[in-house]
């Protein structure tokens, strides 16, 4: 179940606990802040729900900053039910919740619309105007109001703390592998196919372009993907991220072929996953020595992806 901070909260859904963040990626470190929400929740018999920002609060600040979402609301929805959340609360993010104390955002957004019981956010998080807020503060002025706050510290591995901006960086560095295991599931882009000057089926390349909207862009250049079909069948392929060099005009695309799919999937919604970097983009002298180069690719690709199921 999907919730709206502007709109009343089921009485069902009162009196529960919330993991409180952006989660933007879901990755390591968020799953433990989600995760210790939903154990609270079920071992108290209540609602578990995840709170999450919606538009990032940097696109708010921000509004001419690079696209660097990692997932959709879509995806975040999905992800935080699979991990056991019984709803998701979308904060709109505005001019008035920036410029809402700390104070007032516990005792009218967390009490009183949400009548939650219980918060876990991380030890670094921060909320209200000029990010007054903190877990310290949330626990001093929910405890006389009968709300608990916890926080989970931060998930690190060999290379440092598990985080958004760390798996970002891996992706635009082309870094698919290291992407996969902070996220714990491969980088996906979702989006509809849209109609495109359809040059791939005339050199044995159908492709499948997808706008990619508020994603971040990883690095320019080839990929070994899978793609998660309309009716739930996943299917392997290679696509190109980036601007088309070899044509003109210059136009930003996702574009993935899949192998051995026949199909029309225009207007329909589709997933894919990066797994592997093959390549950076690079501009052809020919159509010919594109074609060599793309079926390369491909064969590189099934080789890689040849193990995934």
């Amino acid at each position: 179940m999907r919730l709206d901070n502007r709109q009343p909260v089921p009485e069902s859904l009162r009196g529960a606990v919330l993991a409180l963040g952006n989660f933007d990626g879901f990755h390591q470190g968020h799953q433990a802040v989600v995760g210790e929400a939903i154990g609270w929740a079920k071992a108290q018999g209540r609602p578990a729900i995840v709170a999450t920002f919606d538009p990032h609060p940097v696109r708010h600040f921000k509004p001419d900053a690079e696209p660097f979402r990692l997932t959709t609301l879509e995806q975040r929805q999905e992800l935080f039910a699979a991990a056991g959340a019984d709803a998701m609360l979308v904060l709109h993010f505005d001019s008035a919740m920036a410029a809402m104390p700390a104070v007032q955002w516990i005792e009218e957004m967390l009490v009183r619309h949400m009548g939650a019981v219980g918060v876990v956010t991380g030890e670094d998080f921060t909320f209200g105007r000029a990010k007054g807020g903190n877990p310290q503060l949330l626990r001093e002025v929910g405890a006389a109001h009968g709300l608990e706050g916890r926080t989970v510290g931060p998930v690190s591995d060999a290379g440092g703390t598990v985080s958004s901006s760390r798996i970002r960086e891996a992706l635009k560095s082309g870094d698919c592998q290291l992407a996969a295991r902070l996220l714990t599931r491969p980088f996906s882009i979702r989006g509809r196919v849209q109609h495109g000057d359809k040059l791939g089926r005339t050199i044995g390349f159908p492709t499948a372009n997808l706008d990619m909207a508020n994603y971040l862009r990883p690095l320019y250049g080839i990929y070994a993907v899978t793609g998660r079909m309309p009716d739930g069948r996943v299917v392997h392929g290679a696509a190109n991220i980036g601007i088309r060099p070899t044509f003109d005009p210059p136009k930003e695309l996702l574009e993935p072929h899949f192998f051995d799919f026949a199909g029309d999937l225009y207007g329909q919604e589709i997933e894919v996953a990066f797994h592997h970097f093959l390549r950076p983009e690079a501009k052809f002298d020919s159509l010919d020595a594109l074609i060599e180069q793309m079926d390369r690719d491909c064969v590189k690709a099934r080789e890689l992806l040849a193990g995934l199921s």
